[in-house]
């Protein structure tokens, strides 16, 4: 089931092309990945963008670090951030033309000297550049002040009583009682029965 989020898939349309750095934070679990991955990606899409010029990378995905020749493991072990030459050569190989890419980058913060990398895609004409982050540096800092001020904040938070009851299928005073009690996590809304949404809030974030 899919869970709109209107409100922030408008801010990321209205900062399309604007010449900054798209920063959506907030806590864990809160939907910054979907919104970006699946909703602004499908956005994009629809909108006429190649699929080709969308760079989508999660520095948390084991599975897109092993393109760039990293290793989640190794990465935890070694208690360092993802090597951002590798990262940057990756890139090249994806945006072979003159035309408009949209680079989707999710949890930022796991790549070194990150703020360099970012800044120096905004030197180039064709990238757009959206991301996520959730750890203290990004939740702590002013957005504009880390990026140069070309940082642009999208700040995230849990579903709204309104985003929570547009896939409540139930009376809305018992979906306020709900919603009271479980809060507005995506993860643990869409848990069927009360034992699974207590199991959701009481699993620890990553």
């Amino acid at each position: 089931m899919e869970i709109r989020r209107d409100f922030y898939l408008d801010k990321l349309i209205k900062r399309k092309n604007n010449g900054l750095i798209k920063v959506i934070t907030g806590i864990r679990r809160c939907g910054k990945s979907y919104l970006l991955n699946n909703l602004f990606y499908y956005h994009l899409l629809k909108s006429g963008v190649p699929a080709g010029h969308i760079i989508r990378f999660a520095f948390d995905s084991a599975d897109d670090l092993h393109r760039i020749g990293e290793s989640l493991i190794g990465i935890e072990k070694e208690k360092r951030g993802v090597d951002p030459e590798k990262f940057m050569a990756y890139v090249r190989t994806k945006a072979v033309d003159d035309g408009m890419y949209y680079l989707l980058l999710d949890e930022i913060q796991m790549m070194d000297c990150f703020e360099a990398v970012l800044n120096s895609y905004l030197r180039k004409d064709n990238m757009d550049v959206f991301v996520t982050g959730s750890n203290a540096r990004l939740l702590s800092k002013d957005i504009a002040t880390e990026f140069a001020g070309r940082g642009d904040e999208v700040p995230m938070y849990p579903l709204s009583f309104a985003e929570f009851m547009s896939i409540y299928k139930g009376d809305k005073y018992v979906g306020l009682s709900e919603y009271m009690l479980y809060g507005g996590i995506p993860l643990v809304v869409l848990r069927d029965g009360a034992n699974d949404k207590v199991c959701g809030i009481a699993e620890p974030v990553p």
